[in-house]
């Protein structure tokens, strides 16, 4: 039972990705009082926001932009150049978790997360006790399957970004992998660039800050290398085929790639 006079709330957040676009069409009719939210770094692919638009068309309903108090680069200065990466993600907690839960306050809410049932992870789940997740695909045993007929019957289909990326986030997620950052170049040549001017090298300590560990942006450009990281991909692509003709392969590089961070990627 709900404290009297509390005030109580359902909010589906949306990445910009296949699983929370699918979940926003699934619970329309049955969740009419449904908020819409997407936590807006300012930093987002193109694709994601045209994406938005089709779909804020489909519900017939405002998705909220939810913007951080503060843009990116401030907190890079506070974390001394230190590129975020999957030990830190700072860029999760303070431009993606922070603004959702400012947005949702001291009120009860009930957040729904675009989990699916053929998945084995438990998505972003908050610490608060005022947020309360909800899993409706997996209480209704809804899979991969389930969600493209769902985005293919609405007409939406899949974000333009999966014709070159896994998963949706800022365009300069480190958990882009290398094969991504080749498209990102050659989709958004701009946006590379400003993802390039981010990586420092300190002199004095002799310190790289890069998003990929093992490379530098810089390098990763160099016209050979490139060629190598897409024929690499090309070979693995088609082994996986080989091994698996059923399989619907997107862009998986490396077999012990992280899964991402589920606020961001779903």
């Amino acid at each position: 039972m709900h404290p009297e006079g509390q005030k109580v709330r359902h909010i589906l957040c949306l990445s910009g990705g296949k699983d929370s676009t699918a979940l926003a069409l699934y619970m329309r009719d049955k969740v009419p009082e449904m908020e819409y939210a997407f936590a807006d770094t300012g930093e987002e692919l193109p694709e994601t926001y045209d994406y938005l638009a089709l779909l804020e068309a489909q519900l017939g309903k405002k998705i909220t932009r939810l913007n951080p108090d503060r843009p990116f680069q401030h907190y890079l200065d506070l974390w001394n150049n230190m590129l975020p990466d999957a030990r830190t993600r700072w860029c999760t907690r303070m431009l993606k978790i922070k603004p959702f839960e400012d947005f949702v306050g001291d009120d009860l809410v009930y957040s729904y997360v675009g989990i699916r049932a053929d998945e084995n992870r438990s998505g972003y789940i908050s610490s608060k006790p005022n947020i309360i997740p909800i899993l409706p695909f997996k209480d209704d045993g809804l899979g991969y399957d389930d969600v493209m007929q769902i985005l293919n019957n609405s007409g939406l289909g899949l974000p333009k970004y999966y014709e070159w990326r896994s998963r949706s986030g800022c365009y300069f997620c480190f958990y882009q992998q290398r094969n991504e950052w080749v498209g990102l170049k050659e989709r958004h040549p701009d946006l590379f660039e400003k993802a390039k001017a981010f990586e420092k090298f300190d002199e004095q300590t002799g310190r790289r800050y890069t998003w990929n560990q093992k490379e530098s942006l810089e390098e990763l450009a160099e016209p050979a290398r490139t060629a190598k990281i897409m024929s690499d991909f090309e070979e693995r692509k088609q082994a996986r085929r080989k091994a698996n003709p059923m399989l619907i392969d997107l862009l998986g590089e490396d077999d012990d790639s992280e899964n991402g961070c589920n606020i961001c990627h779903l």
